[in-house]
């Protein structure tokens, strides 16, 4: 999360290691503005990772007031919007939480300045997305430094010196389920030379080279790879785009997998405007309107493959954890781990009602 192409992406450079709390997105979106539909859809995601809203939050036990600061980058597309919106009304589930949010930002120095405001201003634990988790490393191995423990989610700090326990996606395993579905479908199919197409996302970054590698090594599984490749930049213009060219270049095609549902709004626009069909696709990350695609039966869209921003709001979860001494309920061990990676669960016509509350609006 380094380079200066993160820029682009929401899904800067990340080593992915995350929360469940219900898996599902990355995208770069086709809005500037978190929309009333970004704060329903987190709210309703919250309600269903943690079961009924009011019942599970009065379920839990109330300890010692906290203060938990959170520091995202500017929700100028639908996962970060999302991630912002997640993170926020899981803090509203509890009593003892106090949520002080900094205005999110995409300018490095800034981001820094608003953490050390927060440091300053005496949190008991940080939850942190950093824009660039390098440049952001020393301010949050000083927050460690005085004693308040940091949650890193998603984008990884350079040390581990710098966070508590680190909680965010998993790219590689986004590859290897998108793989294995279309795979094992194009095996009961009975197809023996798929054409395979793939539309990544920005190639220059680790996390569109983890993707591409899980599947790669899925394909290879089945006896298949990758036929025809377009790299894009997460943006509907860019997947459009992208998509045109690949299907003028390929006549027949059996699948293709786009990294991206956030720039799989410009991907779908190219197939329809192409009158393509004779192929089914299958998304990355699990927006609301990826899933509605799927629900319609009426699309080439058949499954998603989930990277959730629902990691931000189980980062909350996990800080007011830490913030009060605090384990997880379920696991033996009395503390908090030291870093949790969400499940990439492939989300199809026969799950998708139980999926569509965590997806993010587009």
């Amino acid at each position: 999360m380094t380079d200066a192409a993160q820029n682009l992406s929401r899904r800067n450079l990340l080593r992915g290691v995350g929360a469940f709390g219900a898996m599902s997105v990355i995208a770069a979106c086709t809005s500037n503005e978190a929309s009333d539909d970004a704060a329903t859809t987190a709210a309703a995601t919250t309600a269903a990772a943690t079961g009924d809203t009011e019942t599970e939050a009065a379920a839990q036990e109330e300890g010692p007031a906290v203060t938990i600061g959170f520091s995202a980058p500017e929700a100028d597309h639908g996962w970060i919007a999302a991630v912002t919106d997640n993170a926020a009304a899981a803090a509203e589930q509890f009593g003892d939480v106090t949520f002080e949010a900094t205005e999110g930002t995409n300018d490095v120095n800034q981001q820094i300045s608003q953490v050390e405001t927060l440091i300053n201003g005496g949190v008991d634990v940080l939850a942190i997305l950093p824009f660039d988790g390098a440049a952001l490393t020393e301010i949050a191995q000083q927050a460690m430094d005085a004693g308040i423990p940091v949650v890193n989610i998603d984008r990884i700090f350079d040390s581990p010196l710098a966070y508590r326990t680190y909680i965010g996606g998993d790219n590689y395993g986004m590859g290897v389920s998108a793989g294995n579905f279309i795979g094992q479908r194009l095996t009961d199919e009975g197809v023996d030379s798929p054409v395979i197409a793939e539309i990544a996302g920005i190639d220059q970054l680790p996390l569109t080279q983890a993707r591409s590698q899980g599947f790669a090594d899925a394909l290879e599984g089945y006896g298949f790879s990758v036929t025809a490749r377009q790299a894009a930049e997460f943006t509907v213009e860019s997947g459009q785009q992208v998509t045109a060219n690949l299907l003028q270049a390929e006549p027949e095609i059996d699948a293709i997998w786009n990294h991206d549902d956030d720039q799989g709004v410009g991907v779908l626009a190219a197939i329809n405007e192409a009158g393509r069909n004779e192929f089914f696709m299958v998304g990355g990350a699990g927006s609301a309107n990826a899933m509605r695609e799927i629900q319609s039966g009426e699309s080439v869209l058949v499954a998603t493959v989930l990277y959730s921003p629902t990691m931000a709001g189980s980062g909350i979860n996990l800080a007011r954890l830490i913030a009060q001494n605090k384990g997880m309920s379920d696991l033996v061990e009395l503390a908090v781990p030291a870093s949790i990676t969400t499940f990439s669960a492939t989300v199809t016509a026969d799950n998708v009602e139980e999926y569509l509350p965590y997806g993010f609006e587009s």
